[in-house]
C-alpha cells in the first residue's frame, strides 16, 4: 500500500507543483482571462501558494505520512473549491471552457485516494 501511496503523492503533487508554479511568480498585471472571471492577482497568487505548499506536502509526506495526509486533504478541498468556482461561473455548460473546468473533477479522485492510500500506509 505504501508503493501505491507514493506513487498518488508524487503525480499529484507534480501536476499541483506545475499548476500552482506560474501562478506564485505571478508578477505585474493578471492575464485578461482572470480578471474576466472576477479573479484579482492576490487571490491567484494565495491559489498558487496553497498548490505549490500541497505540493511540497504531498512530497515530504512520503517519508512522513501526517503531512502527506494533511496536503493530500488539502488538495480535495483546493479541488472542491475550483469544482465550485467553475460551476458559479456556468463553465461546465460553455463547450469553450469546459476542457479546462474538467480538470478539477478528474484530480478530485486521485486526491482522495492519496489521502485513503497515505492513511492506510501508516
Amino acid at each position: 500500500m505504501y508503493i501505491a501511496a507514493v506513487i498518488l503523492s508524487v503525480l499529484l503533487a507534480l501536476v499541483f507543483l506545475a499548476a500552482g508554479a506560474p501562478k506564485v511568480q505571478l508578477t505585474g498585471a493578471v492575464p485578461e482571462g482572470l480578471i474576466q472571471k472576477g479573479l484579482s492577482a492576490g487571490l491567484v497568487r494565495f491559489i498558487g501558494i496553497a498548490e505549490v505548499a500541497a505540493a511540497i506536502g504531498l512530497g515530504v509526506g512520503c517519508w512522513w505520512q501526517p503531512l502527506g495526509i494533511a496536503a493530500a486533504i488539502g488538495t480535495v478541498v483546493v479541488l472542491i473549491g475550483a469544482i465550485c468556482f467553475h460551476a458559479k461561473k456556468g463553465e461546465y455548460a460553455d463547450s469553450a471552457t469546459r476542457n479546462a473546468a474538467i480538470t478539477p473533477i478528474v484530480l478530485l479522485p486521485v486526491a482522495v485516494a492519496t489521502a485513503i492510500t497515505l492513511a492506510a500506509s501508516l
